[in-house]
């Protein structure tokens, strides 16, 4: 830390300005930033890897809160006690290979445990056994595609050098006076470790990477839960080194990489590969500076931690741990006390057939055959766990379904888009606005929808389905749609022991009464009298005058009765008038 400051002194001496460490771009002209990722990903069991203590999965769900230290949750393996011996759960291995094998590996017929040795209070034994010379699976890989998030418009290929299984440690509680409180519940819950090849270039890419394989894992069942609830988390290397002005090629071999721990979110991924490499770059243009020898020596091979942006505006920042731990340091050795794991072929098949669909292969169903937006169907795949999903599907069948037996079409790709937008952002708005009102608690906490990951809500869908129905088919007003989604949410409509949606409907005089395509034409020409100003701008526009069509459609809804006009409807008709005005002033 001496030399650096030295260093960045005499760069300032020499009129250098030091790279910004808030510098978000995702490529530094002339230099080249590597990135390698390991994740580690909860498994979805009952039970812990080498004990029969419950592996509950920690969230944010109230149901699933449980005490420090629980007895249920704790083994005496767990906290080492002497003579305790580990007994491998076989069941920890059909998450696992599912998990494997989403990601492409190849599974391995033998894989063997091994004690990976090191001190601290969350490790009470002294080692972590985990698999490091014959891991559980080698050799997969994950595409990433441009609508992943990634930089650029070309697909990325991430190779993932193994999986393997370890045991999680102590979950660490800091608390005032550097006093530390461990919570031993988390020893030895089953994990796979990730490891993908140093091959990421792009902060944006490594954080799209954490991102698809979550989705990967959630999608095969592998996993208890996401960043977001703790079920995953990930550590980065990174690495930074010089290109060639001439071509652009790297020169001389990676950089020494530094590895930052334990990031828990998608966006700390990404702030925290940025600002690493940041302080890389200018370190090492700090040293060229000062006249150093060797200015890439000035980066040590650490372990650094992450401290994100604070309130004030400052940029987040990684700051050293302890020096990193190699091979040696950790005295790998075969664990005495577990036998190898060999694993059948045909238990591999048979999983592999049961994967399911993948997300990729989802997201492209939801864009060509519900026409939604990558955008919107990667949103509602992301949603709930999945839940929002299921139920989107089960509200497009019931819509389907009424308005065939009304004598509608199949398949209406419009009438799904349809539903999208109101599964996507009207269900959103009624915890985020309406819910206030009826809050959980007497704080006025915001309701919540109560989705389940089989798609079921406070929403039934089959009152969602008659709602979106009769606003499909025009029935009904957008307003009136918006009010009894919400008396619904209530419980007030569309449940049991109240009216259903169309006998609310039907009680309130809600039916929505339109008026004629003959009086719209009337309306619209009514609403462009007097306003040859206006429509001159119409002529020969060179960027469409959206805001004076709106004008004017605001005008004929004035003009019209009330309750009785819809906003679209209006809309064409005042086009279809301006396009006649239009086409009659050319002429003329």
């Amino acid at each position: 830390m001496k030399e650096e400051a030295k260093a960045r002194k005499a760069q300032a001496r020499a009129g250098i300005a030091p790279l910004s460490t808030t510098n978000r771009d995702q490529t530094v002209p002339g230099w080249e930033l590597t990135v390698g990722i390991e994740i580690h990903a909860q498994l979805n069991t009952a039970r812990k890897l080498f004990s029969a203590a419950a592996a509950t999965a920690e969230s944010n769900d109230a149901q699933e809160e449980t005490e420090p230290n629980d007895s249920a949750r704790v083994a005496f393996f767990d906290v080492a006690l002497p003579g305790a011996q580990p007994i491998f759960q076989p069941a920890t291995l059909v998450p696992a290979l599912r998990a494997a094998l989403a990601l492409h590996c190849e599974v391995q017929p033998v894989s063997r445990f091994d004690r990976k040795h090191y001190f601290h209070w969350d490790q009470p034994a002294g080692y972590q056994i985990t698999q490091y010379y014959e891991p559980l699976a080698r050799g997969g890989y994950v595409e990433l595609l441009p609508r992943d998030g990634i930089h650029g418009d070309a697909p990325v290929r991430v190779d993932i050098v193994q999986v393997q299984m370890e045991q999680d440690t102590a979950k660490t509680l800091a608390q005032p006076g550097d006093v530390h409180w461990l919570d031993f519940a988390r020893v030895g819950m089953p994990l796979v470790e990730i490891i993908t090849a140093p091959q990421l270039h792009h902060p944006a890419t490594a954080a799209a990477l954490v991102r698809k394989i979550q989705a990967l894992l959630h999608a095969v069942d592998a996993c208890t839960s996401g960043m977001e609830a703790g079920g995953l988390r990930a550590d980065v290397n990174v690495s930074v080194r010089r290109l060639r002005q001439e071509d652009g090629t790297p020169i001389g071999p990676l950089g020494v990489r530094t590895e930052i721990k334990n990031l828990n979110s998608f966006r700390a991924v990404e702030d925290a590969i940025i600002a690493e490499r940041n302080r890389q770059i200018a370190a090492i243009e700090a040293a060229a500076a000062a006249g150093h020898p060797d200015p890439a020596s000035v980066i040590e091979s650490e372990t650094r931690g992450w401290t994100p942006p604070s309130g004030a505006g400052e940029g987040g920042q990684t700051h050293r741990l302890r020096g990193k731990e190699g091979a040696v340091d950790y005295r790998y050795m075969p664990d005495p006390d577990l036998g190898p794991v060999i694993i059948d072929e045909g238990l591999v098949r048979y999983l592999g057939l049961t994967l399911g669909v993948s997300p990729d292969e989802e997201l492209d169903r939801l864009v060509d055959e519900y026409g939604l937006t990558a955008v919107d169907a990667a949103a509602l795949m992301a949603l709930d766990g999945g839940g929002r999903a299921q139920y989107y599907y089960d509200v497009v069948d019931a819509v389907e379904a009424r308005l065939l037996q009304s004598g509608g079409g199949e398949d209406d790709v419009g009438a799904r888009a349809f539903v999208a937008n109101w599964v996507l952002h009207q269900l959103g708005k009624l915890t985020a606005e309406k819910a206030s009102s009826i809050g959980d608690d007497s704080s006025g906490a915001a309701a919540s929808l109560g989705m389940t990951p089989e798609g079921r809500c406070k929403v039934p869908v089959d009152a969602l389905a008659d709602i979106l129905t009769f606003r499909y088919q025009g029935r009904i007003t957008a307003g009136v749609a918006k009010d009894l989604l919400f008396a619904v949410f209530r419980g007030d409509v569309g449940g049991e022991n109240v009216p259903s949606v169309e006998q609310a409907i039907e009680e309130a005089g809600l039916w929505f009464d339109e008026i004629a395509p003959d009086e719209y034409r009337a309306l619209a020409e009514e609403a462009l009298d007097g306003e040859a100003k206006t429509l001159k701008l119409f002529l020969s526009p060179k960027k469409y005058p959206q805001g004076k069509l709106q004008y004017l459609v605001g005008k004929l809804l004035r003009m019209g009765p009330e309750g009785r006009t819809d906003p679209q409807h209006a809309e064409t008709a005042v086009r279809a008038a301006i396009e006649q005005w239009v086409e009659e002033k050319k002429k003329a």
